[in-house]
């Protein structure tokens, strides 16, 4: 059984997927780029200004799905330059700066929807 979770609060998809997936006792999250809920419009700036807008998204979902950011297992990081990662990595410490961060892998791509520098994908447990 899987329930599918949307919220106005983070982007729509942009195609064929769901914002998330829950099953079980677990999240699972659409990668999120740094795409301004309100506009629709992905946000221009730097890798710290679009790492905070897709941690905010994420946070979203979790939140609609009765998740949270503290309960995140596991983070999938995708960049378009591996010269942003201690930049972005300076941003998600501010997210998952605990005892227990989530495992994570970071990897380097050709490139992402509407030109983002960075999507990040998770997944986390419920309560």
């Amino acid at each position: 059984m899987k329930t599918r979770i949307q919220t106005d609060h983070a982007p729509a998809a942009l195609g064929p997927y769901s914002q998330a997936i829950v099953t079980g006792n677990m999240v699972y999250t659409a990668g999120q780029t740094p795409i301004d809920p309100a506009t629709g419009k992905l946000i221009d700036g730097t890798i710290e200004e679009q790492t905070h807008r897709v941690l905010q998204n994420i946070k979203s979902v979790l939140d609609a799905a009765g998740s949270s950011l503290a309960k995140v297992v596991k983070t999938t990081v995708f960049l378009t330059s591996m010269s942003d990662f201690a930049a972005m990595n300076g941003i998600y410490a501010q997210y998952f700066n605990t005892d227990a961060p989530p495992a994570r892998s970071t990897i380097q791509v050709a490139g992402l929807p509407l030109g983002a520098m960075i999507e990040i994908e998770t997944v986390a447990i419920l309560d």
